[in-house]
């Protein structure tokens, strides 16, 4: 493919990606997932990880229906990517998108499952070292020799072909070899300690450039032992050479000039000879000495390619079994038609309280076949939070990843609509929030709907209307969805594949903390019971007036439910 074929890359992007990378590699990284190939180039990290996941998966992307479904989705990367064990696969982890076939995502599922249990398997001291593997990995930048080191340290912890097939398909006593030969041959020609000859010939070398550059201090010094003539200036220069340096007196005496004007000229021309048959000696051995080392790689070529795929493979599928085990994530069943969770958690929260529940034809869901459910209950009752929790669930499944639930029954769903609660009381944001949530149920596919707050952006008795004709629009269409209201009391009545749901909260604690039931009671309309709320302003008012005017509030909502409300918290 042509640079401009990805989806964001238009001229200037493509015109700078040729310059910094040239077309090979610039394709190459889009291919890979490769986000720090693209933002050394110049292309910003947001940028570069929007090509990279139209790049991968373009037709995944449009599950993301919505602004606060995406922004979801970029939380639950985001967490993830924390585990990433190197760069490359914190990379990956950013553009991984949701899956368009049930056997991709259960192949992914199979993978992380796999990993998970590699992971968890290993004694502390076999993840460390995996740990230790992967840093020195990227301390390296990802070198062909810091693969080989990472692929042999990895099955040294305790990985091996029995979980992670790259790391099976790698011949061990193979990359033994070639990681030795891949240390030895850097940008710079042959390391030192690659071959005993070489370096004993680069020492030799190096004492004949000291030698050639103090050629003033050798004159003199060979002057000072009472040379009388030339050539007892000769026999002098071969024994004080031989014994202040590692060259031999015969290779001395083969680089003496014959026809030497005088002991200056002499000198000079001999440690000028020297160094330069050294080099040669040097250019020689190491041209051998790299012609074998190359031999060696090329006789393990396939297994030192395997190698640097499989740690990018590994570190990859490690970094997400990481992330399901820090956050008890369980393998959901994928398929049926609508979501159900047992005993889920809101990803994003340090300690959340697990909920169970349901929607569409699920053998989990509270009622089979209900398409809708309206979630009515207590403000700060946990009911945002229960759709955020139910749209993480279906994207990370929808992702072929593991969920935050104790079991999970997730439907194929073409679209997610979450819609967040917006306080903005207008026309226009009404009619945005129509237009982003409405075309999903008009379009083929199916849709799972998660609306909060229909009423925030309209008069409650329009927004009921409004709320009624989703519901109807959701079950006609075939969809399922979740709708957060206070409006129950002012809806028509609901299509018959449609029921009410309440959280309700059951007082204050000591602290004056509100204490709700986060858990949903199906088929029951909940309450906001603002006595609750009043009765915490009234007991943390922080002078008489402010108490004066909150106990009128008390006496609106009921004087003996807050006082009753108060006794219970103070019990």
């Amino acid at each position: 493919m042509r640079l401009e074929d990805y989806w964001g890359v238009g001229p200037k992007t493509s015109d700078r990606l040729r310059d910094r990378l040239g077309e090979k590699r610039a394709v190459e990284a889009i291919e890979s997932a490769d986000v720090r190939a693209l933002t050394d180039a110049g292309i910003t990290a947001g940028r570069a990880t929007r090509i990279l996941r139209r790049a991968t998966a373009d037709a995944g992307m449009d599950v993301l229906a919505t602004r606060d479904t995406r922004e979801v989705y970029d939380d639950l990367l985001s967490v993830a990517g924390e585990y990433a064990l190197t760069r490359h696969a914190g990379d990956r982890i950013r553009v991984l998108t949701p899956l368009t076939s049930r056997e991709a995502i259960e192949a992914r599922l199979n993978a992380v499952e796999a990993a998970r249990d590699a992971w968890t398997g290993l004694s502390e001291a076999g993840r460390d070292a995996v740990v230790a593997a992967f840093d020195d990995y990227d301390a390296a930048s990802g070198t062909e020799r810091a693969a080989v080191d990472a692929a042999l340290a990895l099955r040294e912890a305790g990985l091996d072909g029995s979980t992670f097939d790259a790391l099976g398909e790698i011949d061990p006593d193979a990359i033994r070899e070639a990681a030795t030969a891949l240390g030895d041959v850097t940008a710079d020609g042959v390391a030192e300690g690659a071959d005993d000859r070489l370096d004993d010939l680069r020492g030799r070398l190096a004492d004949a450039r000291d030698l050639e550059n103090s050629a003033f201090d050798v004159l003199d010094d060979v002057r000072g032992t009472g040379v009388r003539d030339l050539s007892d200036f000769r026999h002098a220069f071969a024994d004080y050479v031989a014994s202040e340096t590692r060259l031999p007196r015969s290779a001395v005496e083969e680089a003496v000039p014959d026809d030497a004007r005088d002991a200056a000229d002499f000198a000079s021309t001999a440690l000028r000879a020297l160094v330069d048959e050294h080099e040669r000696r040097v250019t020689e051995r190491e041209r051998e000495v790299e012609a074998d080392l190359r031999a060696s790689i090329a006789d393990a070529r396939g297994d030192v390619d395997r190698a640097a795929e499989a740690v990018d493979d590994v570190a990859f599928e490690l970094s997400l079994a990481r992330f399901g085990a820090a956050h008890g994530l369980t393998r959901p069943v994928v398929g049926g038609d609508g979501l159900a969770v047992e005993s889920a958690r809101n990803p994003f929260l340090d300690d959340p309280d697990p909920v169970d529940y349901g929607v569409g034809d699920h053998d989990r869901s509270p009622r089979p076949g209900d398409r809708v459910a309206v979630l009515t209950g207590a403000n700060s009752g946990g009911k945002t939070t229960l759709l955020e929790t139910c749209c993480a669930v279906a994207l990370l499944a929808s992702m072929g990843l593991p969920v935050p639930a104790d079991h999970a029954a997730v439907g194929r769903f073409d679209s997610i609509v979450f819609h967040r609660r917006h306080a903005s009381f207008n026309a226009g944001v009404l009619e945005s929030t129509l237009k982003s949530i409405v075309p999903p149920l008009t379009d083929d596919g199916r849709t799972l709907m998660l609306v909060d707050e229909f009423e925030a952006i309209t008069e409650p008795g329009r927004a009921a209307d409004l709320l009624n004709g989703l519901v109807e629009l959701t079950v006609d269409r075939g969809a399922v969805g979740v709708y957060v209201t206070h409006l129950a009391d002012d809806l028509s009545p609901l299509p018959e594949n449609a029921r009410i749901d309440g959280i309700f909260a059951e007082g204050l604690t000591p602290d004056l903390e509100l204490r709700v039931d986060y858990q949903p009671r199906f088929g029951t309309v909940g309450k906001s019971t603002p006595e609750f709320i009043v009765s915490r302003l009234v007991a943390n008012a922080d002078n008489r007036r402010e108490r004066s005017g909150f106990e009128r509030l008390a006496a609106a909502v009921g004087e003996k439910a807050v006082q009753a409300t108060l006794a219970d918290a103070w019990d």
